[in-house]
């Protein structure tokens, strides 16, 4: 299996619901063709660097996934037919340099896409005998 990234533009008018239904209908077309799905990075919305069918911004997703050549051909073609997706791109990795850059990409996405730990706020408790002794002296 060979090592790909695939970036597509989602027109800006959608709402968040749309976005991230045109988003999964991608991420299946992926799973079903036998692609392994290695990380997702939703950039968002980001100003285009010309306009593109009258949009100036779009909805950044990079892909990051293993996959025959066979796939390729079928996600670009419904990346093509889907009036949603207003531009998009697939870089195919192979050289050794490639996939070094490959691997540090999915393992910076991966770490983008896990929530951050929240901290447990820590509360100083006084110890009770120290409470009791300047309630007395008051």
């Amino acid at each position: 299996m060979t090592c790909y990234e695939t970036l597509f533009v989602v027109k800006p008018t959608l709402t968040d619901e749309e976005t991230a239904a045109q988003i999964a209908k991608i991420k299946d077309i992926v799973a079903k063709n036998g692609g392994e799905l290695l990380a997702t990075n939703d950039m968002g919305m980001r100003k285009l660097a010309y306009p593109v069918e009258k949009n100036d911004r779009g909805y950044y997703t990079v892909l990051f996934y293993k996959a025959e050549g066979t796939l390729i051909n079928e996600l670009e073609r419904n990346l093509k037919i889907n009036e949603e997706v207003i531009k998009f791109l697939t870089v195919k990795y192979t050289k050794q340099k490639e996939l070094t850059q490959f691997n540090k990409l999915v393992t910076s996405a991966n770490k983008k896409a896990e929530p951050a730990p929240e901290a447990t706020p820590v509360v100083e408790e006084a110890p009770v005998a120290e409470v009791a002794a300047e309630k007395t002296e008051a």
